[in-house]
């Protein structure tokens, strides 16, 4: 990171700034051709959780090539100047992720995931009917690497 002040180095931090994002924003690529599309998700600490439609664009994506990066943030604020527009600024928090993305096929492993994106929303656990997890697409995207950023730089 090019501004290490505004680094992020904490986990926890990091951790707090997904569990409050509510959209994550999802890049993919494919043939040199990239893909951004904003998604619902869920969080277990390790594992991002996402689910789709049956057939798609991105699931095309994922399946032709599985490198996802994930963007969330947090505490966006607009910051403007009075007398200059170089004084015009955002504070905010946010998260850059990399990772595979790769489709979750066990029923338990679909409920855990589909549980966490529920959970994130709305605060609690849900029970869900076996029909209906057979009849959701679940996808992961476990973290290789994950950097946070906020401005202003907390003292």
């Amino acid at each position: 990171m090019r501004l290490k002040d505004k680094s992020i180095e904490e986990r926890e931090v990091i951790d707090r700034i997904i569990h409050q994002a509510q959209i994550c924003h999802l890049a993919c690529s494919l043939n040199d051709q990239p893909y951004l599309v904003p998604l619902s998700f869920g969080y277990d600490g390790k594992t991002i959780f996402v689910h789709t439609a049956r057939v798609g664009k991105k699931i095309e994506i994922w399946i032709n090539n599985p490198q996802v990066c994930l963007e969330f943030e947090i505490g966006i604020d607009l910051v403007s100047g009075p007398d200059k527009a170089c004084d015009w600024t955002f504070h905010f928090q946010s998260v850059i992720a990399f990772g595979l993305i790769r489709e979750i096929t066990d029923p338990a492993d679909k409920k855990h995931g589909l549980n966490h994106i529920m959970k994130h929303y709305s605060g609690k656990e849900w029970e869900m009917p076996d029909l209906e997890i057979s009849r959701t697409k679940i996808w992961g995207v476990d973290i290789l690497s994950v950097t946070g950023k906020r401005s202003p730089i907390e003292k």
